[in-house]
């Protein structure tokens, strides 16, 4: 009886690595456990993990299960719900902020459940590949673990950041890029520090198999500990070569005194119109006058207060702000252009000139309603109007400025473009009060610290409730924290910094030049090699027999 609750409960161990995974992304933020939070799962679509139900039912005839593929599709799934799930209990935090409580958990469980497919998808893909594997030589295994699974991952994460509007919160190496182990992003991005978090999990999974389940490969064990070494040999070698490109700021470094203010006033659904934004802001500026800063940055919607962001009284208004020095001033707001059309926009105002940055990656459901722009009556189901994409652009603040709203900070492929545009420093402006007292600001903060190391360029980032500071070209992140040290979310606040300015004559890194063109490649040779058709596949296993 005991074995028989045990095997039905074993479902709940199944999710230890979906845990384990949550735990590396804040709140928890354990960082490295990422790196063997995946071995188990990778070493089930090995091997099929433990059947309980035979042990249980002992000689007793049971089903046919399903394929190792499929088995392995569905525990994948379970765990990336969990993860997906966990990861995104911030979302009801919209509710107090006027979000119909019915539709957020709908989203909610939706979005979990269309990431979570990903999971499948690799979980998939990784069994089929290790079929693959058994059915030739020891070549075949090696190619499995050092390429197969961390290309096949990092394709996938590429894939969700792009389809369908993209989603590309939480990729695997977030966590160790701000863990500072996120040198090879230089390289191929945050995406090839996934490939080489699921290699490190892959290796674990190795060692097991050979403890626990040797698989006749026609080598003793010790022989196989190759299959430890090269891949530790090509995660050193990953780092080693990214070093020359990590771009790292020397004591002569041009740089930009930055003023930036956490201003935390409440969204758009919840304005609280008692409070006097020119006392809040002369309160906010006092502390950061005697610096003398060249540019002051306020967050996403900080103008939806003052008006339209190319409207004279919001030129005024950031006049004020600049004080008797004329600072620069770079603020976030709203704006309609002749024909009608509203967008979300970043408006950077100096020497009585504004310049307009209009949103361009919009977000799904929130900015805009699919097919909205097709369908017009849809546009009112957006949450504050449907918007529209604007064009990505450089705005001069005595440098060239690469702006991003909102979730853009998490866009890798739009950060390159700008600095291959010319951009020396980004400035993200994002107002996450949608879900204030929740961890989403510091999930969202943590996005940014790749974008840095990709291109190679400094970051200055400004959240109205949080996280707001800067952050180095080599991806060390300079927050704004309070009394605890820890990132200071949900408080007024106001921050200054030296930003150290990226070289005008440098060369662009190596992800700028290729972005991810490398890794997309080897993923489509992988699915093309999987999905062979049947005949031909037939016809190859039966030469080399």
């Amino acid at each position: 009886m005991i074995r028989a609750l045990f095997a039905k409960s074993f479902w709940l161990v199944k999710l230890i690595p979906g845990f384990l995974l949550w735990a590396s992304f804040p709140p928890m933020g354990e960082k490295m456990d990422c790196l063997f939070a995946l071995a188990p799962l990778l070493w089930f679509s090995r091997t099929g993990g433990i059947d309980l139900r035979r042990r249980t039912h002992g000689t007793v005839d049971l089903p046919r299960p399903p394929s190792l593929a499929v088995r392995s599709a569905r525990l994948w799934f379970a765990n990336g719900f969990f993860f997906w799930f966990a990861t995104l209990a911030w979302m009801p935090a919209i509710v107090k902020n006027g979000g119909p409580w019915p539709l957020v958990a709908l989203g909610w469980g939706l979005l979990a459940a269309y990431c979570a497919l990903y999971f499948a998808a690799f979980g998939f893909l990784a069994a089929k590949a290790w079929a693959w594997a058994k059915a030739g030589g020891y070549g075949r295994r090696l190619v499995t673990l050092l390429v197969v699974e961390p290309v096949a991952w990092a394709g996938l994460e590429i894939v969700r950041s792009r389809v369908g509007g993209g989603f590309a919160w939480n990729q695997l190496g977030v966590a160790p890029v701000n863990a500072g182990f996120g040198a090879p992003a230089v390289l191929g991005g945050v995406s090839l520090v996934s490939a080489l978090v699921v290699l490190v999990n892959g290796t674990i999974a190795s060692i097991a198999e050979r403890m626990y389940r040797p698989t006749a490969v026609g080598l003793p064990n010790w022989a196989r500990s190759i299959e430890t070494f090269l891949p530790l040999l090509i995660v050193w070698g990953a780092f080693a070569a990214a070093e020359p490109f990590v771009v790292r700021p020397g004591a002569d470094a041009e740089t930009l005194r930055v003023a930036l203010v956490q201003r935390n006033f409440p969204s758009v659904f919840a304005r609280d119109r008692e409070e006097d934004p020119v006392e809040v802001y002369t309160r906010l500026l006092t502390a950061v006058r005697h610096v003398q800063p060249e540019l002051i940055v306020l967050p996403e919607s900080a103008f939806c207060e003052i008006g339209a962001v190319d409207a004279p009284h919001a030129r005024r208004f950031a006049a004020w702000l600049g004080g008797a020095a004329r600072t620069p001033v770079l603020a976030g707001g709203n704006r309609r252009s002749a024909d009608g059309r509203a967008y979300n926009s970043a408006a950077l105002y100096r020497d009585e000139t504004v310049q307009i940055y209009d949103k361009v990656h919009l977000v799904p459901f929130g900015e805009f309603i699919p097919l909205d722009k097709v369908i017009p009556v849809l546009q009112r189901l957006a949450p504050v109007g449907t918007c529209w994409p604007g064009e990505l652009k450089l705005l001069d603040a005595k440098v060239p400025v690469g702006a991003g709203i909102c979730y853009e900070d998490t866009d890798s492929a739009q950060a390159r473009r700008l600095a291959e545009m010319g951009a020396r420093a980004l400035c993200f402006i994002t107002n996450d009060s949608w879900f204030s007292q929740s961890d989403e600001a510091v999930q969202h903060a943590w996005q940014a610290v790749a974008r840095a190391i990709e291109t190679g360029l400094p970051v200055l980032r400004v959240g109205n409730s949080g996280v707001t500071g800067t952050i180095a070209a080599d991806g060390t992140a300079s927050w704004l924290k309070g009394a605890d040290g820890r990132e200071l979310v949900d408080t007024a606040a106001t921050m200054c910094d030296a930003l150290a300015l990226g070289d005008a004559g440098r060369a662009p890194t190596p992800y700028v030049r290729l972005g991810d063109k490398p890794l997309v490649g080897a993923f489509l040779i992988l699915l093309a090699v999987l999905f062979v058709p049947r005949r031909r596949r037939a016809t190859v296993l039966s030469t080399e027999r």
